[in-house]
């Protein structure tokens, strides 16, 4: 079964130079999917290119990942924060190629204390009775 999400997207670089007062809070770029998938099998969070751009990341480096179709070389960018179900975190992004959806890895999951429930979708830890909390290591 397929699950989405909403996730909202910001450059953080931006935002800080918005709280800086270096830039107007309305030039930061900023991005919303309704429908973003939600794949455990995913690790981190993945954007197509078009929306790399549009956001305005910067590559950082490089990293290799296992696709459905082998061994890819995928371009780590620059970090985004984004919002799901109310929950604001950071992580820097890879992309994906321009036909992909965007994708919800488990890392995303795993900072945002969020679990995927077959029936529901994406819900609140329920071990947790709907608190954020973090593992702390």
């Amino acid at each position: 079964m397929k699950h989405t999400t909403k996730i909202e997207l910001a450059n953080l670089q931006d935002l800080n130079l918005a709280n800086a007062g270096v830039i107007k809070p309305e030039e930061v770029r900023r991005a919303t999917v309704e429908n973003a998938l939600v794949y455990t099998g995913a690790t981190r969070l993945s954007l197509p290119k078009s929306l790399i751009e549009q956001l305005g990341l910067t590559p950082v480096g490089t990293t290799r990942a296992r696709t459905a179709n082998g061994i890819v070389d995928r371009i780590i960018y620059s970090t985004v924060e984004f919002t799901v179900l109310e929950r604001k975190e950071t992580i820097r992004v890879t992309d994906l190629p321009e036909d992909t959806p965007v994708l919800v890895g488990h890392m995303i999951l795993e900072l945002l204390d969020l679990c995927l429930d077959i029936k529901k979708g994406l819900i609140y830890n329920p071990d947790h009775d709907n608190e954020w909390i973090e593992d702390q290591l």
